[in-house]
C-alpha cells in the first residue's frame, strides 16, 4: 500500500505541479553537487573509480564529469556519485540524516543523457527524489543509524531508483518492482566513515538505483510492497521514526527540498563538525584566542550527535574530516578550514597532533537521539586568560544560517576551476543557473568535461 502510494506520487506528478520554490532549490542543489564532484575528481577514490570504468565498465553515452570518459548510465552515475562525496563537501538533508544529492544528481543527469531529457524535467525529478528521500528518512528516524547503517547509502539507493524511474517514464507498478530490486542491493556501514568506502556508498547508491530502474523496465520481477512488507526495507533496517501513513500523506504537500531543505556545507568535512566550527569561529573572533594559549577545548554534543565523528586520533586527511579533535586543532592553528586543511600532511603536523589531546568531547543529557544537522552544541575554550564558552543552535548552511548566492557561486567556482579552468567553470555555472530552460541536459553534462582532455589510460588515471 505505501510502496504503491510513493510510486504513484513519483510517476503521476507532472513537472508543472512541482512548485517554483522546489525547482529553484533543485537548481541550487545541482550547482553545489556538480561543483563538489569536480573538486573531488582528483581524489584517489575518484581516480580508482575512473580506472575501474576504463578497464571494466560499460561503454555508453553518459558523461563521467571532469574527464574525457563516457560510460553507460549506471557506471557514470557510480563514478560521479563517488566524486561528489569524495571530499565530504556536498550537501546534507536533515530528514535523510545523510547526503541525498550525492546519489540523486548523478543518477538524474546520467539517465537524462540517455533519454535526452530537458533541464526543467531534471530539476523536477531531482526535487521528487529529495521528496522521497526525506519522507523515507523521516520514517526511518534514528533507527537505521543506531543499527550501524549509513542513510546516504540506504535512502540514497531508494531515492535514486525513484529518480531513474521518473526520467525513464516508468509507471507506478514498474517503480514498485524497481524498489523491490533496489531493496536487495541496499548496503553501507557507518564503520567505513573516514575511508574511501564512504564516498563509494554514494556511488553505489546511484548505480543501484539506475540498475534497479533499468531491470524493472526490462521486466524483472520483485516484491512490489518492499517498503512495508515483513522482511522488507523498514523492518530490516530498523525504522523507528514517523508512521508511514503520516509521511505518505505529506507527499508533495511540504516539499522536503524547500523545508527543511538541503544544508549546504561551508567547510569540507563531516556535518557533525559544523555547528561546533561555527561556535569556535565566534569565540576565536570575539576573544582573540590563539592556539598557544589554549589549555582545553570542550565540545558538548547531544546524544548520538557525534556518532559520525569516528576518528579521535586521525592520521590521514580522510580521518580528519570525521574528527572534531582535528577540526578544532586546525581551526586554532590556521584560522580557517579549506580543502587543503584535510591532507595527510596537514593532519600529521606535530602541532596539530599535539592539540588533539586538548580537545574533549562531552555528552549533553537528553532522552532523544540526534544527528549533526539538528539540535545544538556547547563549546568552551579554557585559556591562560580564562574560560570562554558559547552555545550554537543554528547549523551553518541551513535555512537558519544560509549561504548567500554569492557564497554558493563562489564555492562552485573554487571547486570547479582546478578541473575546468576559470572560463570553463564560469561557463558551466551559467549553464546550470539557466538549467530550467535547457532543452536537453546533454548541454550541461558536456560542459563538465575540461577543454584539455584528462588522462584515461590505466597508468595516467592511477597517478
Amino acid at each position: 500500500m505505501f510502496t504503491r502510494k510513493f510510486a504513484e506520487f513519483v510517476t503521476q506528478t507532472s513537472t508543472a505541479d512541482v512548485p517554483d520554490t522546489a525547482l529553484d532549490a533543485a537548481r541550487n542543489g545541482v550547482i553545489d553537487t556538480i561543483g563538489c564532484a569536480l573538486a573531488g575528481t582528483s581524489e584517489p577514490v575518484s581516480r580508482i573509480a575512473a580506472r575501474w570504468i576504463h578497464e571494466n565498465g560499460s561503454r555508453g553515452k553518459a558523461t563521467v564529469w571532469g574527464r574525457e570518459l563516457s560510460a553507460g548510465a549506471a557506471d557514470a552515475a557510480f563514478a560521479n556519485g563517488i566524486s561528489t562525496h569524495a571530499l565530504d563537501f556536498d550537501d546534507s538533508h536533515p530528514s535523510v540524516r545523510g547526503h541525498a544529492s550525492a546519489s540523486l544528481v548523478p543518477t538524474a543527469i546520467a539517465a537524462a543523457e540517455i533519454a535526452g531529457t530537458s533541464g526543467k524535467d531534471i530539476l523536477a525529478a531531482y526535487a521528487m527524489g529529495i521528496e522521497i528521500a526525506g519522507k523515507i528518512g523521516r520514517a526511518f528516524g534514528h533507527g537505521m543509524v543506531r543499527g550501524g547503517w549509513h542513510p546516504t547509502a540506504i535512502v540514497g539507493a531508494l531515492a535514486s531508483t525513484a529518480v531513474a524511474a521518473r526520467i525513464s517514464g516508468h509507471d507506478a507498478e514498474t517503480l514498485q518492482r524497481a524498489w523491490g530490486i533496489a531493496g536487495s542491493q541496499l548496503s553501507g556501514l557507518v564503520s567505513n566513515f573516514g575511508t574511501m568506502t564512504k564516498p563509494f556508498h554514494a556511488g553505489h547508491a546511484a548505480r543501484s538505483g539506475t540498475v534497479a530502474s533499468w531491470m524493472a523496465g526490462a521486466g524483472l520481477s520483485a516484491n512490489t510492497t518492499i517498503l512495508e512488507a515483513d522482511g522488507g526495507v523498514f523492518s530490516t533496517y530498523g525504522a523507528e521514526g514517523e508512521a508511514l501513513d503520516v509521511v505518505a500523506a505529506d507527499l508533495g504537500e511540504n516539499w522536503e527540498i524547500v523545508e527543511p531543505a538541503n544544508y549546504v556545507k561551508r567547510w569540507p568535512c563531516c556535518y557533525s563538525n559544523h555547528r561546533p566550527i561555527g561556535a569556535l569561529f565566534r569565540l576565536i573572533k570575539n576573544h582573540g584566542i590563539t592556539a598557544g594559549e589554549v589549555d582545553e577545548v570542550c565540545v558538548s554534543f547531544l546524544p548520538s550527535g557525534d556518532s559520525a565523528l569516528v576518528s579521535r586520533q586521525p592520521k590521514t586527511g580522510l580521518e580528519g574530516k570525521f574528527s572534531i579533535e582535528y577540526v578544532v586543532a586546525a581551526l586554532l592553528l590556521d584560522g580557517s578550514l579549506t580543502l587543503e586543511s584535510f591532507t595527510d600532511e596537514m593532519v600529521m603536523r606535530p602541532e596539530a597532533q599535539a592539540l588533539l589531546a586538548k580537545v574533549r568531547r562531552q555528552t549533553i543529557p537528553d532522552e532523544k537521539h540526534y544527528t549533526g544537522l539538528v539540535g545544538y552544541n556547547l563549546v568552551s575554550v579554557t585559556t591562560r586568560r580564562g574560560r570562554f564558552e558559547t552555545r550554537e543552535d543554528r547549523t551553518p548552511g541551513s535555512p537558519a544560517w544560509p549561504l548567500s548566492d554569492e557564497d554558493r557561486n563562489g564555492k562552485f567556482i573554487d571547486c570547479a576551476t582546478p578541473t575546468l579552468g576559470e572560463h570553463g567553470a564560469a561557463a558551466l555555472l551559467q549553464i546550470i543557473g539557466d538549467c530550467r530552460n535547457l532543452p536537453d541536459i546533454r548541454m550541461l553534462a558536456g560542459a563538465t568535461v575540461p577543454h584539455e582532455p584528462r588522462a584515461t589510460s590505466r597508468e595516467q588515471i592511477a597517478n
